[in-house]
């Protein structure tokens, strides 16, 4: 008797060691293998992203670069986050106190970028097609790195400080060992939710709607005055029908973001106490992890350049001498 419940121990030469939960053997491995194969096929897909967009130069405008970047924290979320939330299903942390700091810092740094990406390309696509006279001006690929990297600089940098406690006692809030858990006061919280998601969702929102309207009324001139157009007309009118549908693709982005992020925050917003536990955010956070693997099969479904660089890819023919050259648009 002594020895089964030692089993059900995550550390059972320790007293002090966490639980397992009692669940079926079946039911253990359906949580195990669908979580896996959602983490392969997250990391698969955005590094064709990031291999597409990094090899190919035609593919190397500002706004490919935020989607660029925006990959990268998806593909993030594949490597690390999903496979740290897989060893927290069996309520069981091995990897010791200083791999969990690490671990919660780099999610609250993942989630903190992809929401600043979200920015950067609506603010993006608001330039596009509210000023696209003087976009290639305003809109520089020198800028748009610069904003990313602060992008990413902020987001290291603030969640440092507001994580600030825990990560010199990544112990602080575990009741028993084997456990990984983060807690943020309300306080504390509340200011996270107002910086991380509020105001960026608010700001997207306007742009987007803003976009919106634009786009839909640059459509009816077009089709009112589409038979006394010049050929010079023609290709203006070609080139904002472009910016319109990379605005369409991306604010489908943009929507699949808010709704898959939306129930992660639900308890900040809420003003309950934030938790890196299962038992208070299993379905808000990995919804949020399948926006990460959502993001690129729009880019598949509604960017052909994407389609043919992932053929090229592969098929191996980026491993030829001037395939970086290739025309994928």
């Amino acid at each position: 008797m002594e020895l089964l419940q030692g089993a059900e121990l995550c550390f059972p030469q320790l007293n002090n060691s966490c639980k397992k939960p009692v669940q079926p053997h079946a039911g253990t491995m359906f949580l195990y293998v669908l979580p896996s194969c959602l983490s392969l096929l997250t990391m698969s897909l955005n590094l064709l992203v990031i291999v597409s967009i990094s090899h190919f130069r035609q593919l190397q405008s500002p706004t490919n670069v935020l989607l660029l970047s925006l990959a990268v924290s998806d593909f993030l979320v594949g490597l690390l986050l999903m496979p740290g939330r897989i060893l927290l299903i069996g309520s069981c942390w091995f990897l010791g106190s200083f791999a969990c700091g690490l671990f919660q810092y780099a999610s609250f740094i993942i989630t903190s970028s992809s929401v600043g990406n979200m920015v950067l390309i609506s603010v993006d696509r608001y330039v596009a097609i509210n000023d696209p006279l003087c976009y290639p001006t305003k809109v520089t690929p020198l800028r748009v790195k610069i904003s990313v990297c602060l992008c990413w600089t902020c987001s290291v940098s603030y969640n440092g400080v507001i994580l600030n406690k825990f990560l010199r006692y990544p112990d602080m809030y575990n009741s028993c060992y084997g456990e990984c858990v983060a807690v943020i006061d309300n306080i504390t919280g509340a200011v996270d939710v107002i910086l991380t998601f509020i105001g960026p969702i608010t700001v997207i929102i306007v742009l987007y709607m803003r976009v919106f309207v634009v786009a839909v009324s640059q459509a009816r001139a077009m089709r009112s005055h589409i038979a006394a157009v010049s050929l010079q007309g023609s290709v203006g009118g070609i080139a904002k029908k472009s910016e319109r549908k990379a605005a369409k693709t991306l604010g489908v982005v943009v929507v699949v973001f808010l709704m898959c992020f939306c129930p992660y925050f639900y308890p900040s917003l809420a003003g309950q106490e934030t938790s890196a536990t299962v038992a208070f955010s299993l379905f808000g956070v990995w919804l949020l992890y399948c926006n990460s693997c959502l993001n690129p099969l729009i880019y598949a479904y509604f960017y052909p350049w994407f389609r043919k660089s992932v053929k090229r890819i592969v098929t191996l023919q980026i491993l030829r001498p001037d395939s970086c050259d290739a025309n994928v648009l």
